[in-house]
């Protein structure tokens, strides 16, 4: 077996899709059940939304026990990377879309700073545009809906996007975990998997189940994955 396939699958939930009413409580069940956690932070422009801030998160991070992956889906990425480091973020992600003229220089900064670089690729963007610092990469997000909303549904030619990700990966003896965002639940847990994604961003479709209590819901995440994949956690 490869060495990507023997890895834990970890999980990874997104905050934008937390009850904002209850964020410490909810916050402190999943300190217990998942493994990192996913903060998109967006400007209404690269993605339609708005949703969390450096401000909330540096207010999650003070009851939250897991590192911290934040997503930036924003047309300006620089004006947060300092922010977000001094809060103590653990690995900012930015969108390889917006990061194509300067992409080393914020790499070097992001790293001196000493946080993990982490790049995101939309649906219809091809590895080859993010090829040239794949070696850098801490983790590689791949978009499998379009960015800026829940709910949406997933797109199964992502599944190749994948595949090949998890080739480079191994061909290349690089250090990435493939990381994937978007519509993730007991029908896409196998498929995932068995392409090579190790970390699975959470939301709507596999934890946050309206009507289901937090804890149980992590936990019926867990048994589904299992129940997919074969795989025991």
């Amino acid at each position: 077996m490869d060495k990507n396939s023997v890895s834990k699958p970890m999980f990874s939930p997104s905050l934008m899709c937390l009850d904002f009413l209850d964020i410490k409580n909810q916050i402190e069940i999943l300190n217990k059940c998942c493994d990192m956690y996913h903060a998109d932070i967006m400007d209404g422009h690269f993605a339609k939304n708005i949703t969390l801030s450096v401000d909330i998160i540096k207010a999650i991070i003070k009851v939250a026990t897991l590192p911290f992956d934040v997503h930036l889906m924003v047309e300006t990425p620089n004006d947060y990377i300092d922010p977000l480091a001094d809060i103590g973020v653990d690995t900012i992600s930015l969108h390889a879309e917006t990061i194509q003229r300067d992409s080393y220089r914020i790499i070097r900064r992001i790293r001196d700073l000493g946080c993990k670089f982490g790049v995101v690729v939309c649906p219809a963007t091809p590895l080859s545009m993010v090829q040239w610092y794949l070696d850098q990469v801490d983790i590689l997000t791949i978009m499998t809906v379009e960015v800026g909303y829940a709910g949406q549904k997933f797109i199964p030619q992502m599944i190749d996007k994948i595949a090949e990700a998890n080739t480079l990966l191994i061909e290349n003896d690089y250090h990435y975990i493939i990381q994937v965002d978007g519509a993730i639940g007991k029908d896409t847990y196998k498929p995932l998997y068995d392409a090579g994604t190790r970390l699975f961003v959470m939301g709507t479709s596999g934890l946050f189940k309206h009507g289901v209590e937090l804890s149980k819901a992590c936990q019926i995440m867990k048994e589904e994955f299992t129940e997919a994949t074969g795989v025991k956690l």
